[in-house]
């Protein structure tokens, strides 16, 4: 799962990247950095902590969440393509949006002006959209004037003209609906107004929760979280014990990773699920409503290719009873097919054969 942390100079990305991260990238508000800065982090989970201290295996592995911090745009700086090639790609790949905006008065830029920063930000995400698909249907249409045409082609050129049509009317592509098969076409184009995105409003500790009425109505449009990014950079780098009385002064109760990581998997519609034993557990990601084949899948493509069953029992029933003896005393063992649906918190034990 890879957010990128995106939006406006001076906004406080690199003081969140940190706070997020627990890295030290340097934070230059004059100049500008060219490169992104990237960092793996994991996805804290108490249910990953108390299985295995139930299971005391060999080694635990957390789900994890990329984060990139990329340059902060300028005015019209998609439009004219000041972005590197490699930077674009960068960007356009992420798995969603974390769009930046100041919360904080600055000496450069004064008070923060949130609605109408996240309105800039907007803007420039769709117009970059409106060039790549613009570009791509003028060359279709140039290549059925040489007879380069296609069922593939023309459908493509169809679905391209149905999300110019959509854009002209709305602000991104998130709330047109697409078939399976449009999907396919458009996956490609890497389009920003169809990644899932939420806003986090960064202020200072002046300044925390006291931001009540314009995040209800940045609310309306996006997910949004408000984290004082100066304050949680500092906690990031205090232990446990320390971290807990400055957040209890500030009424924080999860830190900016645990808040962020939730909203991903909301937004993403993700859900997790366990393995077990004594050589390792482990949490994995997939989208709600996946299979269990699937989930297979995810943890490698020979247990979905030889996927015969798969035992299966809650974490939350693990949980209540104390013991997989007791789950099967208790009838909640189950053994799933194919087609089961995985639920949040199910321990998944994959019978196979290749």
């Amino acid at each position: 799962m890879k957010i990128g942390l995106f939006g406006l100079p001076k906004s406080g990305k690199t003081t969140l990247f940190n706070a997020l991260t627990g890295s030290d990238a340097p934070i230059n508000s004059f100049s500008p950095k060219v490169e992104p800065n990237i960092s793996i982090v994991r996805v804290l989970d108490q249910r990953i902590d108390f299985l295995s201290q139930m299971y005391n295996p060999k080694k635990t592995t957390y789900a994890t969440l990329e984060i990139v911090d990329v340059a902060g745009i300028q005015g019209d700086a998609l439009r004219q393509e000041s972005f590197s090639g490699e930077l674009m790609r960068i960007i356009r790949n992420v798995d969603a949006l974390a769009i930046v905006v100041r919360g904080f008065d600055s000496d450069l830029e004064g008070e923060p002006a949130i609605e109408a920063d996240l309105k800039t930000i907007e803007e420039e995400l769709f117009l970059s959209d409106m060039i790549v698909l613009e570009k791509r249907l003028e060359r279709i249409k140039e290549g059925h004037k040489k007879g380069k045409k296609s069922d593939l082609s023309i459908a493509e050129e169809e679905l391209i003209e149905r999300c110019l049509a959509h854009l002209n009317d709305h602000p991104s592509l998130r709330d047109m609906e697409f078939s399976a098969a449009d999907l396919q076409i458009i996956r490609g184009f890497q389009l920003f107004t169809l990644k899932p995105a939420l806003v986090i409003v960064n202020t200072d500790e002046s300044r925390y929760g006291k931001n009540d009425a314009v995040i209800g109505t940045v609310s309306q449009l996006h997910r949004t979280v408000e984290f004082a990014g100066n304050f949680e950079m500092e906690l990031s780098r205090l232990d446990a014990e320390e971290a807990k009385l400055f957040m209890d002064d500030m009424n924080i109760t999860e830190s900016a990773r645990s808040r962020l990581s939730t909203l991903a998997y909301e937004i993403l519609g993700y859900i997790s699920f366990f393995t077990v034993g004594s050589d390792e557990v482990r949490a994995w990601n997939i989208t709600g409503g996946a299979t269990a084949v699937t989930a297979a899948g995810a943890i490698h493509s020979d247990l979905a290719r030889g996927f015969i069953a798969a035992e299966c029992f809650s974490y939350n029933d693990l949980r209540e009873l104390g013991s997989e003896k007791a789950i099967r005393e208790q009838g909640k063992f189950r053994l799933v097919g194919k087609d089961y649906i995985v639920v949040d918190g199910d321990i998944l034990n994959i019978r196979f054969n290749v």
